[in-house]
C-alpha cells in the first residue's frame, strides 16, 4: 500500500505554494489512480489562493492530523496570524517554515507517512519567528536528534555530497576531520544504493588546489583526506581521490564516478547549478531549475527542492514546479527502499 508523502510548503510568502498547485497538477493522474499521495502542510489559505491564482482544478481536501486522509490533501500547520502576502518576508512566514516541518517529522517517525518533501524557507524570516536554525538540514537534524547529517544534491548523474555546508569558508579547514569524512563517505554509499545503484564509486574532492601539491598549497589532503580514503577502500567501499576540484566533477559528468563528496558549499553547488538551471539565451533569465537536495544520516526520508523562496517571483504565476517533481520522485524511491528495509524477512 502506497503511503503519503508530506510536502512542507515552507514560507508561504514564497513561491512554494505555487509550486506545489502547479506540480499536483501535473501528478493529476497518477493521484487519482493512488499510486502517488500527497499530504500538503502548511498555510490552507495560502495553498487555497494559489491555487485560485492559477485557476488550477485540483480537489485539496483539508484534513486533521488525527483522521485518515485521501490521496491529495492539505494539513493546517498552526493558527493563522497576520495575512500571508506574496514576496513579503515576516516572522509569520517563518513560523509555519517551521511548524510544517516539525508536524512532517513527528509523522515520519510515526511511520504514517513514507518521507518528507520540502519546499524552500527563508532563512531569515526563519530566525524572525524565533527559531535558530541555518536552514532545514540543522532543523531535521535537530527534529530527528541526529548526530549528524550531510546534504546531496542531485541532478542527472551529478550526485554531490557535502563534509560542510553552511559555514564560513574560513572555519572549513578544521571541520574536515577523518571521523567527518568517513561519516559522509558511509552516508554517500549508502544513498547511492538505495537509489539503485550496482556501481557506488565515490570521488573525494581535493580542499585545496591540485590537492595541495605536495603541501605547496596546504596539507589537509595529504593528512586527513588521503588517510581516511585509504582507510575506507580497505573497509571495502569503492572510493578514491583527493581529486582536484578543477576536473572532479567533469569525471563525474563523464560518468567516471557515481558521486563526488565535495569539501564545501560553493564547491558542490556550483556544478549542480551551472547544469540544472535552464537559462533563456535571449533575456538572459532563468526559466527553470532542475536538482533535488537530500539530506542524508537522518531517521526519514527527506528531500528538497533545490532553490529558495524567489520572493521576486512569488504569486506571479511563473515559478517552475519542475524541481519539487524531482525531490518527489527521489523521495519515493528511497522512501520504497526504506520500507522494504523494514519489513520482517518472510
Amino acid at each position: 500500500m502506497t503511503s503519503h508523502l508530506a510536502i512542507t510548503m515552507g514560507d508561504p510568502a514564497g513561491v512554494g505554494p505555487e509550486i506545489i498547485v502547479k506540480a499536483c497538477v501535473r501528478l493529476q493522474e497518477r493521484l487519482a489512480r493512488g499510486d502517488l499521495k500527497l499530504l500538503v502542510i502548511g498555510s490552507n489559505p495560502a495553498l487555497l489562493e494559489a491555487r485560485r491564482r492559477l485557476g488550477a482544478e485540483i480537489a485539496l481536501a483539508e484534513v486533521s492530523e488525527a483522521e485518515s486522509w485521501p490521496n491529495l490533501a492539505c494539513l493546517q500547520a498552526g493558527p493563522e496570524g497576520e495575512p500571508i502576502i506574496p514576496g513579503v518576508l515576516s516572522a509569520d512566514g517563518g513560523r509555519f517554515s517551521y511548524l510544517a516541518v516539525e508536524i512532517g517529522v513527528r509523522l515520519a517517525l510515526a511511520g504514517r507517512i513514507g518521507g518528507i518533501v520540502t519546499a524552500p524557507l527563508n532563512k531569515e524570516a526563519l530566525n524572525k519567528a524565533g527559531y535558530k536554525f541555518a536552514g532545514h538540514t540543522d532543523m531535521l537534524a535537530a527534529l530527528t536528534r541526529s548526530k549528524g547529517s550531510v546534504m546531496m544534491l542531485a541532478h542527472d548523474n551529478m550526485r554531490v555530497s557535502h563534509v560542510t555546508t553552511h559555514v564560513a569558508l574560513k572555519d572549513v579547514p578544521a571541520r574536515l576531520t577523518p571521523e567527518r569524512l568517513r561519516y559522509v563517505i558511509e552516508r554517500t554509499d549508502e544513498a547511492l544504493a538505495a537509489l539503485g545503484l550496482r556501481r557506488r564509486r565515490i570521488a573525494v574532492a581535493a580542499l585545496n588546489p591540485h590537492a595541495g601539491e605536495g603541501g605547496l598549497f596546504g596539507h589537509e589532503d595529504d593528512e586527513v583526506s588521503a588517510p581516511t580514503i585509504e582507510q575506507a577502500v580497505a573497509d571495502g567501499f569503492d572510493v578514491l581521490g583527493p581529486v582536484p576540484g578543477d576536473t572532479v566533477f567533469v569525471k563525474l559528468r563523464a560518468g567516471q564516478y557515481d558521486a563526488v563528496i565535495a569539501m564545501y558549499h560553493d564547491q558542490g553547488h556550483i556544478p549542480v547549478k551551472l547544469l540544472g538551471f535552464n537559462v533563456n539565451p535571449q533575456t538572459g533569465e532563468w526559466e527553470a531549475l532542475s536538482g533535488v537536495n537530500i539530506t542524508l544520516g537522518l531517521p526519514i526520508v527527506r528531500t528538497s527542492v533545490d532553490h529558495g523562496t524567489a520572493f521576486d517571483i512569488a504569486g506571479k504565476g511563473i515559478a517552475n514546479e519542475l524541481s519539487l517533481i524531482e525531490a518527489i520522485e527521489y523521495a519515493e524511491k528511497l522512501a520504497a527502499v526504506r520500507g522494504l528495509a523494514a519489513k520482517p524477512a518472510a
